[in-house]
């Protein structure tokens, strides 16, 4: 028993088994020892009893085979656990658990070195990209959403802006004879700090500067005071991260509701700033489907074709290091309680969940695909056959995909489409 115990003790090393109550380690414990789990064995039965803790289900314990034989408890304890991974979830009965009630950061002003201009890091041939660059004005974001793969990257309790962010800005040299479409909400959420260390008066003078730029910023904030206050270069888009109630609530942490996300965009709108609505991620779950039809329609009942210059649909991918991370977390979630298929070396929900989200997302806004003011859709992150089963029709490329793109928004924004050079970066 003794040579067992030292095989306990190092197949628990680096897995989540000290994040457990002591009730259930001690449980795995004493099932490990008379049942005499393999290593790999005891790995996946931690990962399981750290994940239905984590989901809000039941404990290991309680679901935990009654056999003498390990192979078969093994068996039936990994179909137990795929049963409630891949049950459609409900939040009803969900409870949060170690929730912030309010943003908890430090501020770090330095110098970054490069200026970390470049494409967009989920930018894929395996899926239909739109090219996007990516600006980095800020790194780290003060909300806490649960899906989130920044926190991978970065500090999360360290906001980071970069000392020589406006020279390095003014300094950049693009073709002017190019449209670019230039994102600043991949690191970090565009508005929710404002104009912190001058960085929304950089990109007002860079905005400015460079007509040809088409310069989105992309938030879960109601932080608009910069753009209500100043003189918006016409060639912005403002664009609000969307989501159900549900989702917003046990999800979303510490973002703005989803009535303040949308009252802030009613009003750039009425200054004449066009917005846009990304649905990202679509998160499935028991009623999901009326629910987000709700937010359709109060967007098509608030907001006219004219105003609106992109929706984009998109769902749940993952990538081993944000899983990782996330169980690592003492909180809950049902973000990683899907059924994990691959999806171009990712994991994401089947393609029939993802057809069925997708297809009732762009037909509920037919009113805003007709017409010379007609909004422009895409699906992010997804392969290219997917656009035909949801959209009707799909990109060759993903340059087809951008020039699409660029000639609608710059077409919306009424500035001219500059075909230019191949995109350098």
């Amino acid at each position: 028993m003794q040579n067992y115990t030292d095989k306990f003790n190092t197949a628990i090393e680096n897995t989540f088994y000290t994040n457990l109550p002591l009730h259930e380690q001690e449980f795995i414990k004493e099932k490990a020892h008379k049942l005499l789990f393999s290593v790999q064995e005891l790995k996946q039965i931690i990962t399981i009893a750290r994940d239905l803790e984590m989901w809000n289900e039941k404990t290991i314990k309680e679901i935990f085979p009654q056999h003498e034989q390990k192979k078969v408890v093994f068996t039936r304890l990994r179909a137990t656990y795929e049963a409630i991974q891949n049950k459609t979830n409900s939040y009803e009965n969900f409870t949060l658990k170690n929730i912030p009630k309010e943003q908890k950061f430090t501020f770090k002003v330095a110098e970054k070195q490069g200026f970390g201009l470049g494409l967009c890091p989920v930018a894929s041939e395996k899926t239909r990209c739109c090219n996007l660059l990516t600006l980095d004005a800020v790194e780290s974001c003060g909300f806490d959403c649960s899906y989130c793969s920044i926190q991978s990257f970065y500090n999360q309790n360290t906001i980071t802006f970069d000392s020589s962010f406006k020279d390095k800005l003014l300094k950049l040299e693009l073709d002017p004879n190019k449209t670019y479409h230039i994102g600043t909400g991949q690191a970090s959420d565009s508005l929710m700090f404002g104009n912190r260390e001058g960085v929304l008066d950089a990109l007002f003078e860079f905005a400015f500067k460079n007509p040809n730029v088409i310069l989105e910023f992309k938030t879960k904030s109601d932080n608009i005071k910069h753009f209500l206050e100043n003189d918006v270069p016409p060639n912005i888009l403002c664009t609000w991260s969307l989501n159900t109630k549900t989702i917003i609530e046990n999800e979303e942490h510490l973002t703005a509701s989803l009535d303040k996300r949308i009252n802030a965009a009613r009003k750039l709108a009425d200054k004449g700033v066009k917005v846009g609505f990304h649905f990202h991620p679509i998160v499935e779950y028991v009623g999901y489907l009326n629910e987000y039809k709700e937010v359709y329609e109060k967007l098509i009942s608030e907001f006219t074709p004219q105003e609106v210059a992109l929706v984009s649909f998109g769902t749940l991918t993952f990538i081993k290091p944000v899983i990782k991370q996330l169980r690592g977390r003492e909180f809950r979630t049902k973000i990683t309680q899907i059924e994990h298929v691959d999806a171009s070396g990712k994991t994401s929900y089947p393609d029939e969940t993802k057809v069925e989200m997708f297809k009732h997302a762009y037909e509920s806004f037919s009113d805003w695909q007709k017409g010379e003011e007609r909004v422009f859709f895409y699906l992010c992150m997804e392969e290219h056959q997917m656009w035909a089963k949801t959209f009707g029709y799909q990109y060759a490329t993903n340059n087809d995909f951008e020039s699409a793109m660029l000639g609608a928004y710059s077409k919306k924004l009424g500035q001219e489409y500059l075909v230019g050079s191949i995109n350098p970066f």
